[in-house]
């Protein structure tokens, strides 16, 4: 009988209180994805947050070529000389940087004094470090300005540079149509690659959109000359 009841004791396994502070380290663990590289998520790219500024850069180097390059070509439907265009072309280039400059000014300083105001109001409710924070985070006309300007210059410049001495009239009209589409397609390709869409559809619209304004210009002056007789110079 103590045999059975000894053998029935050591055959029980040896069960011990539960450690607090085993429980405890045991909880703190590293996570699994910490050593695996490939289960780590890439940071999502917030393409909203380029909008305003994406906007304002392709829209003003777009603007600058399709303006200085139908600009050059509808002069050159009335006057075939290669100081004719150039002069038209650097005209636009410096009136449409100026023009885009203050429209741009104008624009981001309006939307800057809505945000005071705003923000005038809501001053009673929000502490020091809160206000200090939003104004911060308000937009910079002269910036918005600079900017504009800077990336008409550089869409204007070309068309400008590319056509604007070369003396042959078809080749120098040749010249500015192709470089021109090629710098749209390449500002609408830009713009969708940073923007996060559709690259092929972005270069396309903005490239169509180009060919279409050079060709009403070049259109509307050319028929504009025939209607008064205007003699067409190619000295």
């Amino acid at each position: 009988m103590a045999f059975c009841l000894g053998s029935h004791i050591h055959a029980a396994p040896s069960t011990l209180p539960p450690n607090p502070k085993q429980d405890a380290e045991t909880q703190i663990t590293i996570p699994s994805q910490l050593h695996d590289p490939e289960s780590i998520q890439p940071v999502a790219v917030d393409y909203a947050a380029r909008a305003q500024w994406l906007r304002a850069a392709v829209l003003g180097a777009n603007d600058g070529l399709v303006s200085v390059a139908s600009l050059m070509i509808g002069v050159g439907a009335v006057n075939q000389t290669a100081k004719a265009m150039l002069v038209s072309g650097l005209a636009g280039l410096v009136a449409g940087a100026c023009s885009m400059a203050i429209g741009e000014f104008v624009s981001v300083y309006a939307q800057y004094d809505i945000e005071v105001a705003q923000m005038e109001r809501e001053s009673l409710e929000s502490s020091g470090s809160e206000a200090g924070k939003e104004k911060e985070s308000l937009p910079n006309p002269l910036m918005a300005a600079g900017a504009s300007a800077l990336a008409f210059g550089m869409g204007a410049l070309l068309p400008l540079l590319a056509g604007g001495f070369i003396r042959s009239w078809g080749v120098r009209v040749g010249v500015v149509c192709a470089v021109s589409s090629l710098g749209l397609a390449g500002f609408g390709a830009a713009g969708a690659v940073l923007g996060g869409a559709n690259v092929s559809k972005s270069a396309l619209r903005v490239l169509l959109g180009g060919w279409l304004a050079m060709l009403v210009t070049f259109g509307v002056l050319r028929l504009f000359g025939l209607a008064f007789k205007m003699h067409v110079s190619s000295a």
